[in-house]
């Protein structure tokens, strides 16, 4: 299998890579534990722009490739529905440019192994107001996984609001305050849009700008805590995902139930994060 060979002359099978053995009946193969992100349909990923082109994107998703985003596969603003002209072509810049961060699906795989991107949904599209990460994907060791929730919400503690998590299987991770409507699409207004033509008119033009908003400093201290948990459970090579992650947010506020407030609403203990104060 993938990771072995067999050298004449010896009856044992040798790995070729490090990392955990896989069993299939009688197949034997090596998961690495770093590994180049494989594209498969349907995979939800970060992705940042490299490079403009006439009518398409080309994007880095931590691929031996970069994948592609045509210019027909987003949102335009308002969401109008219509084929694409030379005015939008000429316009693509103010879309996305170089150095954007996004959240995009993979609609397609080329026989090369590069991948086709499309952010026709209002769970995708440009990420602000949020901290990036990079940690190993589905290669293996401790990272994410594919798992039922790439996207969700966490209600933050210490007043600081909803805070979204968005980890990509390519072993991207965005985390941000929340956005109502442009990453994740709440159940009530779900309910609200029977539709997808009224959904896609809910796009607006903020979905496409490059300027923050301002972020309250509790929010931007739970964004900080959540990157930590993540951190360190990549460091025990621990697997990441809405199960683990939550569960070590959850741990990492019990040393704060006493935390001392000063005058001015800051916390003020004796450790933090690290060993540091």
């Amino acid at each position: 299998g993938h990771g072995t060979t067999a050298n004449p002359g010896f009856t044992a099978i040798f790995a070729t890579v490090a990392g955990t053995l896989l069993r299939t009946n009688k197949l034997l193969s090596i998961q690495p534990l770093r590994a180049r992100y494989n594209p498969e349909i349907g995979d939800l990923v970060i992705g940042r722009i490299v490079a403009v082109d006439t009518k398409r994107w080309k994007v880095d998703v931590s691929a031996a490739l970069l994948a592609q985003l045509p210019l027909s596969a987003i949102n335009l603003p308002g969401g109008i529905l219509r084929k694409r002209t030379s005015t939008d072509e000429l316009a693509i810049r103010t879309f996305f440019s170089e150095g954007d961060l996004l959240v995009a699906e993979v609609q397609s795989v080329h026989q090369d192994g590069s991948a086709s991107l499309h952010t026709r949904s209002l769970r995708y599209g440009k990420l602000r107001n949020g901290i990036f990460m990079r940690v190993s994907g589905t290669g293996g060791g401790g990272g994410v996984i594919r798992s039922r929730r790439q996207v969700w919400t966490v209600q933050t503690a210490n007043g600081g609001g909803d805070v979204d998590v968005v980890l990509g299987v390519n072993g991207y991770i965005w985390i941000c305050k929340h956005s109502r409507g442009e990453l994740v699409a709440s159940s009530e207004e779900a309910k609200k849009m029977n539709e997808i033509t009224r959904m896609e008119e809910a796009v607006s033009e903020s979905m496409y700008s490059n300027r923050n908003d301002e972020i309250p400093a509790q929010t931007r201290r739970e964004i900080a805590r959540l990157t930590g948990c993540v951190r360190a459970l990549v460091e025990n090579g621990v697997r990441v995902d809405e199960e683990m992650v939550m569960a070590a947010y959850h741990a990492s506020l019990e040393p704060d139930v006493d935390m001392d407030m000063d005058e001015s609403g800051e916390d003020e203990s004796e450790e933090y994060q690290g060993g540091q104060k």
